[in-house]
Formats: structure tokens, sequence, C-alpha cells
């Protein structure tokens, strides 16, 4: 029996629509349209700093080197996977690092442990995924402060703190900056609505890792990203399985990501057949998604979506996203870390 003629994968319904993210690379009409509104959202980022700078508003440190990984740019960055690259880096460096994030599409709102267990509807799919590939403890809460406290008081070996997200999250003091972009890098250039950014850039960073060309205007030690798929996929016991075992099965890829199109054009690039590929909304929890039942292929998904796939759809394959990182920036890395010396708690940043 032949298989079925791949088909094309659905848009992500809470993605800005193609229009906006066609314009968020150029300064064309519609951008330019929006672009009375991005100053607004950029006095509000200047206000928000100047506030922190003078000390009305003060940031708070766990006392240990915190280092925070995230980006300056809506929409996936790929910042999760470098901050897995961190963490295995740290603890091959005899370092005991431990993870905080916001957990950013929970249902609950409290500062809480994440176990490799942990349902990801309670601690956010990033840090499920982190805690479960890395073996390192995780902890979530609104106030990453918080998070840093209860992390610290449970493991009190952590010497050193790696921040998913957060360059935006003034209110934690930290040591080291790391900011993620994608290969599309700052767009236009413009704030949010009119453009991609969160916040001016060129602004001050430690490193900046990219997957695509050389970001321009930063002064900032800058090295290349590549992802790549692993050749093989992981069930939900953890047993792999060789990509090339999947050749010539027709499968349902889904992928709830920023950029679910790459996630199935990496699949493809693998040799692998696509009989289907549904994109979903970034994040999402997969409660509404329903499998076809009329066509029993094999479900394969991202690392991120199979903790929250696996307790309904056991049989799902994830395929791990592995990055390479240019040897020179954790060199880079490794020389901040040995200049920072532990501050004390509630220091100003």
């Amino acid at each position: 029996m032949a298989a079925a003629a791949p088909q094309p994968p659905s848009s992500p319904a809470n993605a800005p629509e193609p229009r906006l993210q066609r314009a968020w690379q150029r300064r064309g009409l519609l951008a330019w349209s929006l672009w009375p509104l991005s100053l607004c959202m950029g006095l509000l980022v200047a206000w928000r700093r100047a506030l922190y700078r003078v000390g009305v508003l003060r940031a708070e440190h766990p006392g240990v080197p915190v280092i925070v990984a995230g980006n300056v740019i809506a929409g996936g960055a790929g910042k999760t996977p470098v901050v897995m690259a961190v963490v295995r880096h740290l603890q091959a460096q005899g370092w005991h690092p431990g993870v905080i994030s916001r957990g950013y599409g929970r249902s609950t709102r409290d500062c809480r442990a994440v176990q490799a267990n942990s349902p990801a509807r309670e601690v956010g799919d990033e840090p499920a995924l982190i805690a479960r590939a890395c073996a390192v403890p995780v902890f979530v809460a609104r106030r990453r402060i918080d998070a840093a406290r209860a992390l610290m008081a449970a493991h009190p070996q952590t010497d050193v703190i790696v921040c998913d997200d957060g360059l935006q999250h003034l209110a934690l003091a930290r040591d080291i900056e790391i900011c993620v972009f994608n290969d599309q890098s700052t767009g236009n250039g413009f704030l949010l609505p009119a453009g991609p950014l969160r916040e001016p850039w060129p602004r001050p960073v430690d490193l900046v890792v990219h997957a695509g060309a050389p970001v321009a205007g930063s002064g900032t030690p800058a090295f290349a990203l590549r992802r790549t798929l692993a050749r093989h996929a992981v069930r939900a016991d953890g047993t792999p399985v060789p990509l090339e075992r999947l050749h010539g099965q027709p499968l349902l890829a889904v992928a709830g990501i920023a950029r679910p199109q790459d996630f199935f054009a990496m699949l493809q690039a693998q040799g692998l057949t696509l009989a289907q590929a549904q994109g979903l909304p970034d994040h999402s929890d997969f409660d509404s998604w329903q499998r076809p039942m009329d066509k029993p292929y094999t479900l394969i998904c991202t690392e991120k979506d199979a903790v929250k796939l696996w307790p309904h759809h056991p049989d799902a394959l994830a395929v791990p996203l592995q990055v390479q990182i240019d040897s020179g920036f954790f060199a880079a890395l490794d020389a901040r870390l040995a200049a920072v010396r532990p501050r004390s708690l509630s220091s100003p940043s």
C-alpha cells in the first residue's frame, strides 16, 4: 500500500497572522502604520528600566551566580535548548546548577518544584522538559527570586542558577545574560507591535547566540548556533528508537511550538514521510486536540510536546532537538562565571 501523500501543516491559532509576521521582517506600510504604538512600548520599557536604575524598584539576588538565558524577540527564539546545553555544560564542569522559570502556560500560580513526572499543565512544558531531560533541580514561580530561594532551600548544594527566560524580568538580579536569536534576527528592528522586538536592540548583554547570520548592531561576543534533530526518537519510557526504523512509515507529526514548520522540515530532512502535519499554538496543552482515529499513523512530536502528549498518548515518539554552539561560547561563559563573586540577597541590579 502506498503511503499517504503528505499534507501541509496547519497554522498555529494563537500565532501572529502570517501578514503580521511578514511585516515584522521589513519596514513596509503595515509596520509603519503600527510604529506609533511601538513608541509607546519603548516608553514603557525605558520607564521601567529607569525605576530600577534609580532604586524606586529593586532587584533581588539569591546569593549564587545567576545566568539568564532569554530573547528580545517575540515568538520562539530557541532559548530552552540553549538553557539545557548550558546546564549540561555546567554539570560537566563540576557545578551544581539549578533552573528557575516562570512556568509559562501553567494552570497553577504558586511556587513549586518541578519533578521529572510533574504534569506540564501544572509547571509549564519547558520546565517539565528540563527537569526530565537534564536531571537538575527546577522550580517555577511568578517571581523568579521566589523560585531561586525555594530551590536553594531544598537543594543547598546549588552553586549556580540558570533562569530560563527572564531578560525582561528585572526584579531578578543577574550576573550573566545570554541573548538568543533565531534565524530571523531582529526582523525590521521595530518594537512590538510594529516589529518583533520586546525591547530596543542593541542592549547590553554578556553573550549572544544566533541561529542565522550574526546580529547587527552589537559589539557583544556572538556565537553561531546550529539546531539539528537527533537520529533517534524517544518513547515515554525513555527507550530510543532510531529514526531509520521509521523510514517509509506514514507519520502524524504534531508540534505546539512557535515555529512548527521548522520541526516538520527537519523531520522530512531526515527522510521521514509526514502523512499529516499539524501545527498547534505555542505551549498548547493538547486538551482539545483530537488524534485522527481513522488513520493509524505513528505519532511523532517534539520533546516539549511529548511531556503533555504522553499521559494520553503513551505511544507518541519524541524527537530530541540537539544544539551545537561554537566551542568559544562555553569558554567565554566559563571565563565570565569564574569572574563572578556571590552577591548578598536583596542586592540592587
